[in-house]
């Protein structure tokens, strides 16, 4: 397990995050107690709303994965381990130089680089995104809501459920980190900056509108950073 502790401060990376939530968010855990909510919202030991680091990590992956399909690069799809370390016959060949890693067999992606496949370890850690207003200050809020037949296009019997969502409207302020270890590939930060300006809203119930997002004070690369010319690929077409 990697510790950022025992890491040199000088050779890590961070990217300071603070989301601002424009609507009522829902982050459900299924089987927590202590709400009347079939979907309660998650909290940490504190009872402050967080969002998981996973859940974000994940949806930060699919972003930077559109962005670099969208460069001309190949992309080992996630989140299956045979699509993400496929055989030398499934790499193009123009790729498979450029996709060697010392020290590890198969082929790693740009996106694998950074955040791992089965064989390649992560080079980013994600924190949790955690809004620091206690419990008692944030009133539960219920939303009731019922299950739809997608066949008959109608309400199913017997089938209204409530979710818990934090309060609408209230701006909302979640702040955390992304580290970048020492071995992360110097493209990274220029790649998951990008990406995170394509994430627009976390959280279940999007379509409904819920846990739309805006970033505040995000960094931004000068046109000029030596990043962008890396994510050109390198390769004869």
């Amino acid at each position: 397990m990697i510790n950022l502790a025992n890491l040199p401060k000088n050779q890590i990376t961070t990217i300071q995050l603070t989301a601002i939530i424009d609507t009522a968010l829902c982050v459900g855990a299924g089987g927590s107690s202590g709400s009347l909510a079939d979907k309660p919202i998650i909290r940490n030991a504190q009872g402050q709303l967080l969002i998981p680091a996973s859940q974000l990590k994940g949806r930060l992956r699919h972003e930077c994965e559109k962005i670099a399909r969208g460069l001309g690069w190949e992309i080992f799809a996630s989140p299956k381990a045979e699509t993400l370390c496929p055989s030398e016959a499934e790499v193009s060949h123009q790729f498979r130089n450029a996709y060697k890693v010392d020290g590890y067999r198969g082929y790693h992606c740009l996106i694998s680089r950074i955040f791992g496949n089965p064989i390649l370890p992560s080079r980013i850690i994600v924190d949790d995104l955690i809004c620091p207003i206690d419990k008692e200050s944030l009133p539960e809020v219920i939303r009731p809501g019922v299950t739809i037949n997608r066949r008959r296009l109608t309400a199913e019997e017997n089938k209204l459920f409530f979710l818990e969502t934090s309060p609408a409207n209230n701006q909302l302020e979640f702040t955390g980190s992304i580290h970048l270890l020492p071995d992360c590939p110097s493209y990274a930060r220029a790649l998951i900056l990008a990406g995170l300006r394509h994430i627009h809203a976390l959280g279940g119930s999007k379509s409904a509108g819920l846990g739309w997002l805006s970033w505040q004070n995000l960094e931004t690369l000068p046109e000029d950073d030596a990043a962008w010319e890396m994510l050109l690929p390198q390769v004869e077409s």
